[in-house]
């Protein structure tokens, strides 16, 4: 539906029963540039609706929702369909735009580079820039009248912490420790997906309640009706793409830190985890794995590296993975360079290639593949995919304002302004086409620092920067992930034990409180914690400078700090079967498993501020440590601290993950928070498999091995287990199973329903063992496949576990 009047055109697109499409221009016609960020493969349905012509407003239906359009100002209400209010723009009129130049730069080729190394690589600068007006585009500016009960969640990972925007203001450009997705979610029950890619900036504050662009050629962008949570997700993922499987193994233990300098010690570190029995998955080379100064060459040293194929054997029979790190910025000197060079495709400044040309990426993926993948390396670590931030540097850290702009003008001498927020997009997409081109048989894994809309479509995890070890900034961290998450991107992770622990007063960013590292009984600490809280990530990650991050690193056998960390550790091996199964339901379910609690309580208004604890899919509630217990910097013994933290419990009944407790929520309690423990919490109505110990994700225990099926009573309860073949794209064809767990608390029941679907190499037999948590005794039972009644009153005392 398009509406023409004196201030420009306004068009509706209903692209499904609960999402419309609105755009506004003061030109005559629309544009037509085709949108990164919206999957242009989706399927297109017709959807049913109805206009009524009312006096004072047009009122376009469908079955899911309303929008209601003032005739005299074209301001904007929706509702749902009994009519209760879900947002509106203010009643004068809450679409706005305003022309405005847009600037490109010209590069004067006798002017000089100035290259520099600081705490974030490799930067380089071009001289002898000049500026050229290019075309005209709008400043969008798109308000809002928020009610005084909702909340608003989303927009990305930023590091200020906010989870509720409410009372906010965020700017939104990439930057290390910013990574941007322009959508948020409402308690009320909708969904606002922005489709542009220059600065923006929200606010909810004194100067407004709005979202601003700063150059569009018009106003874009998405209305998504749930009312949940889950359902909004859907439809960011229908708009912008489902996000593919992930390989089984990255859901293990990933050991990274700065550096790994030789394939020996690579090797040797697998090597003692094998030996201390001490699970382990991946990993990670990062930065200059590259021969000397050649910054950014995608191919390894041959002095540290001298054979990368028996390097990836053995590390491949250790059943371990490698992820490497890569550049988008090239020092001149290298092969990478000159190809890219000679062929245009580096941007201004002659040293980043131009992720916005295809070609540009096709030949980045080839050298990606000839100079690594083909020797058998198995993941991508895509740093500085915010090519151009530059306040990297300094003792004081700029003003908010200052850092938008420092960073944002920076962006625009060498992208579009139109584009500043793009690149990772673009960065990922030719990674992710690169290597399913040449095979299928391996998923793309691909972390990168930035990300936007619809970049989880190509296999990418997204963590929260190079953060500082200390407890404010741990604590915000749980905010980050949480609003990254509630934006439909599904995989974000973090350095466990922030990137930087020592403290440097020069620069404002190296901000640690523990100058001792992992000596540092304070610091060691805050690791436990940090560890524990990161074994419910979707990615299991640790990694930093200023100190090595293994396990030993932190004591020994008999030692409660290593002890600790064992438990952990082994408890995310064992929750692997219920982890697996929460990815497999991404992507066939589009869920979300690091949940805000209005995921499931959106309803709950006493929840909507609670920024420390989350859901790990349907059934745990974690409340991570986020103070001081023990020992502060300088292993200062702290006295007289409380070792247990308030828990706020929604409604329903709850049960201590240790103890099989059960507990009213609808109310805080104090939860016991010794070293060893973290609050952790299983829903009523809940089915959680476990699988036995294992050292990498991958590994087939002896055909009796058991999973343990541990039924939460207390009301019905659905689970569906989920499995494939772990690193190929044969699930895309059907190749997975599919089993659904079923509790009937009426009959004590639960129902092991007939497995749907098989894999190559799947496992005829399963054993489970059944347990009802609050209940003694167990229920072995062999499964082939077709359905099994498991009543509480077979649970038998003498059943081993």
């Amino acid at each position: 539906m398009t509406l023409v009047g004196d201030a420009g055109l306004l068009h509706i697109a209903l692209s499904a029963p609960g999402i419309a499409r609105i755009r506004y221009t003061l030109d005559s016609h629309f544009s037509d540039k085709e949108s990164l960020m919206i999957e242009q493969s989706r399927p297109i349905n017709k959807v049913q609706w109805t206009l009524l012509d009312q006096t004072e407003h047009l009122e376009l239906s469908t079955d899911l929702f309303v929008i209601r359009i003032n005739k005299a100002t074209c301001a904007f209400s929706y509702r749902d369909k009994q009519g209760r209010l879900l947002t509106q723009e203010p009643k004068r009129g809450g679409k706005t735009l305003e022309r405005t130049d847009v600037y490109r730069t010209a590069f004067d080729t006798s002017g000089g580079l100035e290259s520099n190394r600081g705490a974030d690589g490799l930067k380089v600068r071009a001289e002898g820039i000049n500026r050229y007006l290019d075309r005209q585009a709008y400043h969008t500016k798109l308000e809002f009248e928020w009610q005084p009960d909702e909340a608003l969640y989303g927009l990305g990972s930023h590091e200020e912490g906010m989870l509720n925007l409410r009372g906010k203001h965020q700017f939104l450009y990439q930057q290390n420790m910013k990574a941007v997705v322009p959508v948020f979610l409402s308690t009320k029950g909708y969904g606002i997906l922005m489709d542009s890619y220059s600065l923006m900036s929200f606010h909810d504050d004194a100067f407004g309640s709005y979202l601003w662009t700063d150059v569009d050629d018009e106003m874009d962008y998405y209305f998504i009706y749930g009312p949940e949570f889950d359902q909004i997700v859907e439809g960011v993922r229908y708009l912008t793409g489902g996000a593919p499987m992930l390989p089984r193994w990255s859901y293990g233990y990933v050991q990274s830190k700065e550096r790994y300098v030789s394939q020996e010690e690579l090797i040797a570190t697998v090597q003692e985890y094998r030996a201390r029995e001490l699970p382990l998955d991946c990993i990670v080379l990062d930065w200059q794995s590259w021969t000397g100064d050649l910054w950014g060459q995608k191919s390894l040293d041959p002095q540290r590296f001298p054979s990368p194929a028996e390097m990836m054997q053995k590390l491949h029979e250790l059943d371990a993975k490698l992820m490497v790190s890569i550049w988008p910025i090239m020092k001149d000197g290298g092969d990478n360079h000159r190809e890219m060079k000679e062929r245009g495709y580096l941007l201004g400044n002659q040293a980043t290639y131009d992720a916005f040309q295809e070609e540009a990426r096709r030949l980045y993926w080839q050298q990606t593949h000839d100079g690594l993948f083909i020797h058998g390396i198995d993941a991508w670590w895509c740093d500085c995919s915010e090519p151009f931030e530059a306040d990297w540097k300094g003792a004081v850290k700029p003003e908010p304002e200052q850092r938008m702009l420092i960073n944002s003008e920076e962006a625009k001498l060498y992208l579009d302004p139109e584009y500043i927020n793009a690149y990772s997009l673009l960065h990922a997409k030719g990674i992710y086409e690169g290597q399913r081109s040449v095979t299928t048989r391996k998923r793309v894994v691909n972390l990168t620092r930035s990300a936007y809309a619809g970049q989880h479509r190509y296999g990418t995890i997204t963590w929260s920067g190079d953060i500082s070890a200390n407890w404010e900034t741990f604590r915000k961290q749980i905010a980050e992930g949480l609003s990254f998450c509630a934006t439909g991107s599904p995989y974000w992770t973090l350095d466990i034990g922030a990137f930087f622990v020592h403290n440097k007063p020069e620069l404002w960013f190296w901000k640690g409180d523990y100058n001792g590292g992992a000596a540092d009984l304070g610091y060691r600490e805050l690791y436990i914690r940090w560890f524990q809280y990161g074994v419910f990530l979707p990615m299991f990650r640790s990694h930093g400078t200023d100190t090595p991050r293994e396990i030993w690193q932190f004591g020994e056998p008999g030692e409660p700090m290593y002890d600790t960390l064992v438990k952990y550790l082994k408890l995310r091996y064992r929750l692997m079967p219920y982890i697996y199964s929460l990815a497999g339901a991404v992507v066939q379910q589009n869920y979300t498993m690091l949940r805000a609690l209005a995921f499931d309580f959106r309803e709950d208004v006493s929840a909507h501020n609670i920024d420390d604890e989350f859901m790990f899919g349907p059934a745990f509630l974690v409340a991570p440590v986020t103070q001081a217990m023990y020992y502060g910097p300088d292993s200062k013994v702290l006295e007289g601290t409380r070792k247990s933290r308030s828990v706020y419990l929604p409604g329903g009944s709850w049960f201590d993950y240790w103890t099989d407790e059960c507990l009213e929520g609808g109310r805080r309690v104090e939860a016991k928070a010794d070293l060893q423990t973290l609050p952790l919490f299983v829903r009523a109505g809940s089915i959680v498999p476990l699988g036995p110990d294992i050292q990498y994700a991958d590994e087939r225990p002896a055909s009796n091995a058991v999973t343990r099926l541990k039924v939460y009573p207390g009301t019905d309860a659905v689970f569906t287990l989920y499995d494939d073949e772990g690193d190929n794209y044969d699930y895309e064809n059907g190749a997975f199973m599919q089993i659904e767990l079923s509790w009937s608390e009426k009959d004590r029941t639960l129902t092991i329903g007939d497995r749907i679907g098989r894999y190559d190499g799947m496992p005829e037999t399963l054993q489970f063992v059944v347990e009802i948590a609050g209940r003694p005794g167990a229920c072995h039972v062999s499964y082939q496949g077709s359905s099994l009644l498991v009543r509480e009153g077979d649970l038998n005392e003498n059943v081993i576990l």
